[in-house]
């Protein structure tokens, strides 16, 4: 069954700059490698909800696991961390469309 990786974050203040040329140069490329199929990228601009939210589909648990256990996955989350805050990650069942 599908899997969906649902990932949520603040940009850090003072950080926007360096973090917009590290998704696009480093992240969206590296998850891509990695084998995720991004499926969604949300923006908040008003309200208290996280300010990004990402959506990645796998075809399975065991694959989105193997995928977030991985030496690649880690360093890459890593570097994210440098330019967020409120950092959070779950695996849901994929319905397609919106999923929070």
């Amino acid at each position: 069954m599908p899997v969906k990786i649902i990932m949520t974050w603040d940009i850090a203040p003072e950080h926007e700059q360096e973090y917009f040329e590290f998704v696009v140069r480093e992240f969206i490329p590296g998850v891509q490698r990695l084998g995720l199929e991004l499926k969604d990228a949300w923006a908040t601009v008003y309200g208290s909800h996280p300010q990004i939210l990402v959506g990645a589909v796998l075809p399975s648990v065991a694959k989105a696991d193997s995928i977030l256990d991985s030496s690649e996955w880690k360093s890459l989350q890593n570097q994210l961390m440098d330019f967020v805050v409120n950092f959070e990650q779950k695996i849901v069942n994929s319905r397609g469309g919106f999923q929070f």
